[in-house]
């Protein structure tokens, strides 16, 4: 039989092409976020406390993908044969985790201060909002320069986006404080971005599940892969297709080729790995490639001293001694 291994090595997390654009946002970040703990205490604003919180689980999120970032760097050794890459998936579950965690702490205390509103300073809400949005649109543009098929990129850029929406939000919170003395608001702030972590969690969640479980990669569908495969020419079924991701940007195949006799199987195995990283850009790859028996079975045997002629000859085996 023949066994193919297409191993395309342009994954998406680049150990070093991001770090700087990370390490400059987190600095952004955790500077912003110190003032603000601060400010919020300062001001009774749960709002802005809310909008810490949120910044403490952005500037986790971006060091969880700068030590993702080293660790898949790597290489693949002993019992760790794809290495560490999927480090950032479980990075990106933990600080899903973290959002969700948060979320229900920002509600419960939300809900009792919009039953209980207490005094919250209008004006310095309204000031500090304002300087963050600046903040996080420094840290957006940034973020957005990198490369955010990452699922941990993606995730720190989500979290910053989500972070500049909900300083808007609490700037216009501050400003009815202001204007209006209604603390209230302050309050309806803080359960806005406790929606907005609930979002961005449960998404960071659900991703980083799927590539836990090996589910195929979204935009992938496996009857369309065997579909792509199984027109080929020469072949005449595919099956035990199995195809999922270890890390984000690095989908794995694995497939039972059957070929007909008149086709070699090395070839066909080429084309094959060629299709598959034409069509569906996937480039690591292990094909199994058979003879067609007739009846649609195939021809393998278990041992190479009983292969009949059906079965596709190993090219590096060396070959058998003259009788």
């Amino acid at each position: 039989m023949g066994h193919g291994h297409g191993h395309g090595h342009g994954h998406a997390l680049q150990p070093d092409a991001d770090r700087r654009y990370l390490w400059i946002a987190l600095s952004l970040i955790v500077g912003f976020m110190l003032v603000e703990v601060v400010v919020g205490f300062i001001a009774d604003s749960l709002a802005l406390l809310a909008d810490a919180g949120h910044m403490v689980s952005d500037a986790g999120a971006i060091a969880l993908a700068l030590i993702a970032m080293r660790l898949a760097a790597r290489p693949a050794a002993g019992a760790f044969t794809f290495g560490f890459k999927r480090a950032e998936i479980l990075s990106a579950l933990v600080n899903g985790l973290t959002l969700l965690i948060m979320t229900v702490i920002f509600t419960v205390e939300g809900i009792e201060r919009l039953i209980e509103p207490p005094e919250v300073a209008g004006g310095l809400v309204l000031v500090v909002a304002l300087v963050g949005i600046v903040v996080n649109l420094a840290a957006t543009l940034v973020l957005s320069k990198a490369n955010r098929q990452s699922l941990n990129v993606e995730g720190s850029f989500q979290h910053i986006l989500t972070d500049l929406y909900a300083f808007i939000g609490t700037a216009a919170a501050g400003l009815v404080v202001l204007l209006t003395g209604w603390n209230g608001a302050d309050a309806i702030a803080s359960l806005f971005v406790a929606a907005l972590m609930a979002v961005a969690g449960y998404r960071l969640v659900r991703e980083s599940t799927r590539i836990f479980l090996e589910a195929a990669p979204r935009g992938l569908a496996p009857d369309e892969i065997r579909a792509v495969l199984t027109a080929a020419d020469g072949v005449t079924d595919v099956h035990d297709l199995h195809v999922w991701e270890v890390t984000s940007g690095f989908p794995v195949l694995a497939a039972h080729v059957i070929v007909q006799p008149s086709f070699d199987c090395h070839e066909r195995r080429d084309h094959l790995e060629h299709l598959l990283t034409e069509h569906f850009e996937i480039r690591h790859s292990t094909l199994q490639i058979d003879h067609d028996g007739g009846n649609g079975h195939t021809a393998d045997a278990p041992a190479v001293a009983h292969r009949d002629d059906h079965s596709c000859p190993n090219l590096s085996s060396p070959a058998a001694p003259p009788a």
